[in-house]
């Protein structure tokens, strides 16, 4: 008689995409494409079940896929829409995790500030999601690796380059190919790294995946060779004072044909959109046969059913 194969102990919430290990990220894809695959045998998988959809940060693809997503499985997401008044101006953040978990059964939030999510965790009692903050993007970097899975099949030493700027979606990146033991290069003008923080804690973590991580100065250095080619916008929300003066430090960073050139053959391109046409992206490699950036998009929604599903149902 063969035995049941052990259970993956499942987190309480997701806020920076170390919750899950290998083996729990490895059957979150066997489920987002089971999903994907058969999404009617997942109709009523989250029946009379609610989210709070918390928005500080103006959405497309978080909260199309969130709201399509619940609805899809059976459940319901409500939108509470923070853009003009930010996420504790006018109750504390503990109180609104307070009132919200008894009301809904999970929360997932868009903040500036990713303190505001760990207050949310902290105070809630139900599983919160981060949908983006300043430190990380881990519903992104799940739907980019489930995407590269897609097409090379293994991850394990996936040589994935990251050009542009050092922020939120750089950091769940290293994350999530530390776990995988994939290899990640990323290249940032200097002063603009990666936090060191997250640099260090990825590389432990590589040391016991098989992954590795490397930082360059270089966009060529870190392209050559490699079989994906990320890049997102150079000044973020929240930073768009700063838009000019970054665009001439990061001018050497755009992904272009040239640039694309020096990674594999089959090298794929990435971006977690909305994307700056003609600045860190030309509209050729955006259009070009080359970029995958739109079945990224769609793999939001299918990660993050299984996502919603693993932690609610």
């Amino acid at each position: 008689m063969t035995a049941a194969p052990t259970p993956v102990p499942l987190p309480a919430n997701l806020l920076t995409g170390s919750e899950w290990g290998p083996g729990g990220i490895a059957e979150m894809f066997r489920l987002t494409a089971d999903m994907k695959a058969h999404p009617a045998d997942f109709r009523m998988a989250l029946d009379g079940r609610f989210i709070a959809l918390i928005m500080e940060k103006p959405s497309l693809r978080t909260s199309m896929t969130f709201q399509v997503g619940m609805q899809s499985l059976g459940g319901s997401a409500i939108l509470v829409d923070h853009t003009a008044t930010r996420l504790g101006a006018r109750e504390s953040v503990p109180d609104v995790a307070r009132n919200l978990s008894r009301w809904v059964q999970g929360i997932v939030a868009r903040v500036f500030e990713h303190q505001k999510l760990e207050q949310l965790a902290k105070y809630a009692g139900i599983p919160v999601i981060n949908a983006l903050s300043d430190r990380f993007h881990p519903c992104q970097a799940y739907a980019d690796f489930f995407t590269l899975q897609e097409r090379f099949g293994n991850l394990r030493g996936l040589k994935l380059a990251y050009v542009g700027d050092g922020n939120n979606v750089c950091h769940s990146l290293l994350v999530l190919a530390a776990l995988v033991g994939a290899e990640i290069r990323v290249a940032t003008p200097k002063g603009y790294e990666p936090d060191s923080g997250i640099v260090s804690e990825a590389r432990r973590v590589a040391a016991g995946s098989g992954g590795k991580i490397e930082l360059f100065a270089s966009a060529e250095e870190a392209v050559a060779g490699a079989q994906a080619v990320y890049t997102d916008v150079w000044a973020s929300m929240g930073q768009e004072q700063e838009a000019q003066a970054r665009e001439k430090i990061f001018s050497p960073y755009q992904v272009n044909s040239r640039l694309l050139e020096k990674a594999s053959k089959e090298a794929i391109f990435l971006h977690c959109l909305p994307a700056h046409r003609g600045a860190e992206v030309t509209d050729e490699v955006m259009d070009g046969p080359r970029s995958a950036v739109f079945d990224q998009a769609e793999n939001r929604l299918h990660v993050q059913k299984a996502i919603l599903v693993m932690l609610l149902r």
